[in-house]
This record gives structure tokens, sequence and C-alpha cells, in this order.
């Protein structure tokens, strides 16, 4: 398998976080190939059925917390399905990890984006919609960098990074 395939969830995790930023939405279009690509690429490495079956119950159990917290609107709908997403490919192994780095990051992100809204905004900043839009106190946090920078972050540890990067 390619080297360059090894960047595919890296890349794939850039833009959900990149469209975060811009619209405040994770595309369920993206969450889908995130999700498909893995199962590609699972197949492909030769991924053993035991090892795909935990990661898919992992993605499961992490979807069902997620909706839980969405449905308390802790959290927005395309968080909860970028988490199942990014937890299918790191598997059992590495989520805890990513969880709880997601949770520091998107703290950190929170606390950035809040302090920044106190300060008034130039006019220079009200022709970027997705500037303006994020410094208004009614806006939420665009939690799918946090996530992302926390997948990337441990994705070097997961399983599926070692077979790829072998």
């Amino acid at each position: 398998m390619s080297g360059a395939v090894v960047f595919l969830f890296p890349a794939l995790l850039a833009f959900a976080a990149s469209s975060d930023l811009l619209t405040m939405r994770i595309s369920n279009r993206l969450v889908l190939v995130m999700a498909a690509s893995f199962f590609v690429v699972a197949i492909a490495i030769g991924m053993p059925l035991e090892q795909l079956a935990m990661h898919v119950f992992c993605a499961l159990v992490v979807l069902a917390v997620a909706f839980f917290l969405f449905a308390m609107n802790w959290i927005g709908g395309g968080d909860a399905k970028l988490a199942a997403a990014t937890t299918l490919w790191l598997g059992f192994g590495t989520t805890v990890p990513y969880l709880l780095y997601t949770a520091i990051f998107g703290g950190v992100l929170t606390l950035i984006i809040l302090s920044l809204r106190r300060i008034p905004i130039n006019p220079v900043v009200t022709r970027f919609v997705w500037l303006e839009r994020l410094h208004n106190r009614q806006s939420g946090v665009p939690y799918g960098i946090a996530m992302a920078a926390a997948g990337m972050f441990v994705y070097s540890n997961s399983a599926i990074f070692e077979r790829l990067s072998a």
C-alpha cells in the first residue's frame, strides 16, 4: 500500500477542522468519506476481522455517548459524528487518549475564543463572515478543531498507522 495513504486520515481531519472553523458545520458527506475510507484501508492492509469489529464497536460506543451529549445540547451533531468516525480509525487503544486530548484542546480553544470575543471587533474583520461568526457571543465554538488536533496527536500511536507506516 502506498505510503501516501498514511496521510489520508490526517487530511480528512484537517478538512473537518477547517470546515468547522469556516462554516461551524461538519458535513455528513465528510464523515461518511472518513468512515468508508477506514474500511477500504483496513481491508487493503489486511486488518484481522476481530480487530476491525473492535474498531466498529468502539466507534458505536463513542457515537452513542456523543449523541447523548448532543441530545443534552452540550455538543453539536457534527461533533458527535466526527468523534465516532475518528475513533473508527483509532480503535480502543488510542480512543481514551484521543478523548482526553480533545477535552484539553477543546477547553483551551474555548477559553481563547471566549477571551477574543471580549475584544471589540475590528471593522476589517466584518468582511470575513467566518471571523464575524466566530466573534459572535451567540455562536458556538468550532470544537471540530480540537477534535481534529487530538486525532492527529494520537494517530501515530494507533494500530492502523503502525500497519500503514511499516
